[in-house]
């Protein structure tokens, strides 16, 4: 009768806080809830929840962080430094007499440019150059918007610092080649259903009414060498060619950058340069780093809250991964705000039971429950980078939405078939 209790209230909770997280509610405030809550259900002794629960999974992701931290770094440096600008400004130069050739070099320049640059802060950055020459070459602005989103999105597959973070979901999955192979084919697969998505709107964009908006960046191209252009992707180089960790492979590229336009010119002007980018850095990602220390809390609570209930999932879940896939493909959607496909959200908790029941590879797993979450990434309006594009355009939520979504979900079905195949 006890368990009959303990997996009711769990239940409960999990829709409460589904319908939380869906209708807006703050995650670092949820997660932390549920890991109290799931832990008092679950019955875990008091000395055993402190350590197993509140201590060592937040001082183990330490070694996340720093990834995550120097990421946010590196993205800023291309910004200030002004090799993100250059890189669009020639784009600009390059393709201003055919708009649509133009919309596809901005895309494919998002992509190059956060295959290793992250952050809330420089996406805004990097949107605040690109959307107004959309705007300027008459792409309409829910068409630049999605095309925005979506070609973050779509770099974010290999992204070392977003994988690190998604990896606390399953401890077994590692940086490799395993994975990286996988990476670049769902990248390369988000990139076409992007491409085919300006051209789908290619007659709207080559008759659009161009909309001059005022930069907050120079007009003036940086001068800056052009051979830095190929610095976004360099990090991901060095990962996969010569074996390096993301945190050396980011300093060099952070340091090269410096020395590359100036600003290791004088001692203090480096200083200031170092300070000032790293200042804006950490504090783009100072409340997600506290939402994923409290975020390692929950999963450890949902672990020892559920481990009783594995043989139940184990009857429940379907053990074909076909089936699997197929299941997830249509419901792929349910990772719009926060909902139980978006690891970001409700989805850790999903993670949790499907990882909790062993009953699948973890490669396996993460390519199952990360594509979703990756569509929830490239077009939901609860992504911050999504809603700040949303706001900055002037682009009604249910357009964004309604424009986005079905290319996403097509994205999200064939990168399901994918980590069906390659993981």
């Amino acid at each position: 009768m006890s368990s009959i209790i303990v997996g009711a209230l769990l239940a409960i909770t999990f829709l409460l806080f589904i319908v939380y997280a869906m209708r807006g509610g703050n995650l670092t405030v949820g997660f932390f809830v549920m890991a109290v809550l799931w832990t008092i259900i679950g019955m875990v002794p008091f000395d055993q929840a402190v350590k197993e629960i509140f201590t060592d999974p937040v001082l183990n992701y330490g070694k996340t962080a720093a990834y995550i931290i120097f990421g946010s770094w590196f993205g800023r440096v291309l910004v200030d430094t002004g090799i993100a600008g250059s890189i669009s400004r020639r784009t600009e130069k390059i393709g201003k007499k055919s708009p649509v050739l133009a919309t596809i070099l901005i895309a494919l320049v998002v992509a190059l440019i956060f295959t290793s640059s992250y952050g809330v802060g420089s996406a805004i950055a990097v949107g605040v150059i690109l959307f107004p020459i959309l705007f300027s070459i008459g792409v309409p602005k829910p068409i630049a918007v999605s095309i925005f989103t979506m070609s973050i999105g779509a770099a974010m597959y290999v992204n070392n610092v977003l994988f690190v973070q998604f990896q606390v979901f399953f401890p077994e999955v590692e940086w490799g080649l395993h994975y990286q192979r996988f990476g670049f084919v769902a990248m390369g697969v988000q990139m076409i259903v992007v491409l085919l998505f300006i051209l789908f709107n290619a007659k709207k964009i080559r008759h659009g009414k161009p909309e001059i908006v005022e930069s907050e960046e120079s007009e003036e191209i940086a001068d800056v060498p052009m051979w830095t252009y190929v610095l976004p992707v360099l990090p991901v180089a060095l990962s996969i060619f010569a074996k390096w960790d993301a945190v050396p492979a980011l300093l060099l590229s952070i340091i090269i950058a410096f020395a590359a336009t100036g600003n290791m010119k004088s001692y203090a002007r480096l200083v200031t340069m170092m300070n000032e980018t790293a200042k804006h850095a950490i504090s783009d990602i100072a409340g997600l780093l506290i939402m994923l220390f409290v975020l390692t809390m929950f999963q450890s609570a949902a672990i020892h809250a559920m481990s009783g209930f594995t043989p139940i999932f184990q009857q429940v879940i379907p053990n074909n991964k076909l089936l699997l896939v197929i299941i997830i493909a249509i419901l792929a959607p349910l990772s719009y705000f926060r909902g139980p496909l978006m690891l970001y959200g409700a989805g850790a908790a999903t993670a949790a039971i499907f990882v909790g029941t062993g009953m699948f590879d973890q490669y396996f797993l993460y390519g199952l429950l990360v594509v979703p979450s990756m569509m929830g990434i490239s077009s939901c309006i609860t992504q911050s980078w999504n809603l700040w594009s949303v706001q900055y355009a002037k682009v009604d939520t249910k357009t964004f939405l309604l424009t986005g979504l079905p290319w996403a979900w097509g994205a999200t079905v064939i990168n399901l078939i994918a980590a069906y195949i390659l993981l």
